[in-house]
Formats: C-alpha cells, structure tokens, sequence
C-alpha cells in the first residue's frame, strides 16, 4: 500500500487526515502536484475520491503518522484535534524517529501546545499551521498557512505548502499560528454580522439590495468577502462554503482568548451570540452567511 512509484522515489512521503470541505481539497491539490500522498478519515468513504486519484488509504491515524514523513490534519475542533493526536491508534503512537506532525485545525493556543507538547514526547516534530480561507481558496490553492511551531518542519512542508496556498508565513513559536486565526476570524465573523445588520437595514428601508452591494463594492470598505456573501444573503443561498457552527467555535475561543489576556471584546462578543442563535436556530451546517437568517 506504501510503496512509491519510481518516479517520486525520491519525494517525501505525504500523510493528510481529515477530508472535510476543506482537507479533501487540500489533499487532492498535493495529488495534483505529484505528491505522494496517504490518506484517511474517521468516515472512510470519504477517502473513496482520493484514492482514485492516486492517494493511498491508510487503516488508521497511527499508520500514517509511522509511514509518512510528514502527517498533516485538518478537522473540526479542539476535541476532535487531541482525539486525532492521542490514543491507541493516534499519530503519537505512530510519530516516531523525527517524524513530522502538522495540525492546520483551528485551535486555541492552549490546545496546539498540549498536541506539540505529545508529538515531541513521542519523539516527532511538531508544527501548527492553521489556515485562512474557505472552500474555494482550498480548492485553488490560494489558502493563507499560519505556521508556528518547530522551523524545521516548517522548512520540509514548504514545498506543500506552496501548492496549497498563497501565502505561508513563519510566525514563530508554537500557539503564534492559532493566535493569529482566532484574531483573523473574529474580525471577519464580526464584518459578517455588521454586513448582515446593514443590508437588513437597507433592505427593510426600501433600498435596492444588489445598489447597497454595489455602492460598498465601490468604496473603501470594499473587500472580497463582502463581494462573495453579498450576493447569497440577497439570495438566501446558505450553500455551505465554511460552516457556521465552525465559526461560532472559532468566536467562541477567540472571546475565550481575550478572556485569558483580560482584554474586553464586547463587539466580538455579541457578533458570538448572533452566530450562536443562528446554531439554535438548525443553520449549524449551513455556511457562515445563515447568520442573516438570525438578523434579518
């Protein structure tokens, strides 16, 4: 199942765990780009794609942390990240001989350094590499990578994480990257919620929606994202891109941050709830965008 062809003999041993909206378009990319590359997935089905594109299938999260070179994981949340790491049939258990680990989850500080803390007693090297952006920037390969971590990881991944993204700065110790994603997406979880009030506004006022669009789209608050979610909260088109409840969580933590550091985030904190009644509300799965269901 492990063995390379001739022609990447030569080329490093790729691990990816976690196919969701994101991970699948990920792994597949590094196909693309002639990686060799093993997979797997708590639902195995999810593997099926990949795997008819080249990938290999490992049975477990241990197996491909002991036949790689490099693991990368990307999945929903904290929980799900230490579950990915720890255990019988986690990485840890198979990291070994300076193996690399690179968890691009989003997580708090706290828990990227519990994970880092596991690998490198398990005799791996650790790197966090959250990243920025949804499903159409990790399709394209466009993704913003926020690593922080061990440097020599960092510097074995770069080839990958070239073809998966854009942008990759080093951003130095372990927790650096997580940091930096909570404070990335709270303020675009707080752009949305304020897009949202405003159009509602507009809209309730007898303005012409795709007008309000236009005219912002013209000025200095011109921005991608308004320009990609204007258009599905005119058309109540919730086609998930990044799920909702995903960015409650990272809102959640990153209120929990400034907690931490006694710093008061009051408009980061009703944005929360606002994305937290749209997760009562069933929109959970739907794409951040729901949260003009709540506001509307």
């Amino acid at each position: 199942m492990f063995q390379q062809s001739k022609e990447n003999k030569n080329m490093k041993k790729f691990g990816f765990i976690g196919l969701g909206i994101m991970g699948n378009a990920m792994a597949l990319n590094l196909l693309k780009a002639g990686f060799d590359v093993t997979v797997w997935n708590r639902n195995p089905d999810k593997c099926t794609e990949l795997v008819n594109q080249g990938a290999h299938q490992g049975k477990s999260p241990k197996e491909v942390a002991t036949h790689c070179d490099v693991t990368f994981t990307i999945v929903s949340d904290p929980a799900a990240a230490m579950a990915i790491c720890n255990g019988p049939e986690g990485v840890a258990a198979g990291i070994g001989d300076g193996r690399c680990y690179i968890d691009m989850s989003t997580v708090d500080d706290a828990t990227s350094q519990s994970i880092a803390t596991t690998i490198i007693e398990a005799g791996g090297r650790f790197l966090e590499a959250p990243v920025s952006g949804t499903k159409k920037p990790a399709e394209d390969g466009t993704l913003i990578i926020l690593a922080a971590g061990d440097k020599s990881v960092y510097d074995e991944a770069l080839p990958a994480f070239e073809v998966m993204g854009k942008m990759s700065p080093y951003l130095g110790e372990v927790g650096q990257g997580a940091k930096m994603k909570l404070v990335l997406n709270m303020v675009m979880g707080g752009m949305l919620s304020i897009f949202s009030e405003g159009l509602s506004l507009g809209l309730k006022a007898d303005l012409d929606g795709q007008q309000i669009l236009d005219i912002l789209d013209a000025g200095a608050m011109a921005n991608p994202m308004f320009k990609v979610k204007g258009p599905m909260l005119l058309d109540e088109n919730y086609t998930t891109s990044f799920p909702l409840k995903h960015m409650q969580k990272d809102m959640r933590l990153a209120v929990d941050l400034g907690d931490k550091l006694n710093l008061t985030l009051p408009t980061a904190a009703i944005a929360n709830e606002s994305f937290k009644q749209a997760r009562k509300a069933g929109a959970g799965d739907e794409d951040i965008a729901a949260i003009y269901k709540i506001i509307k």
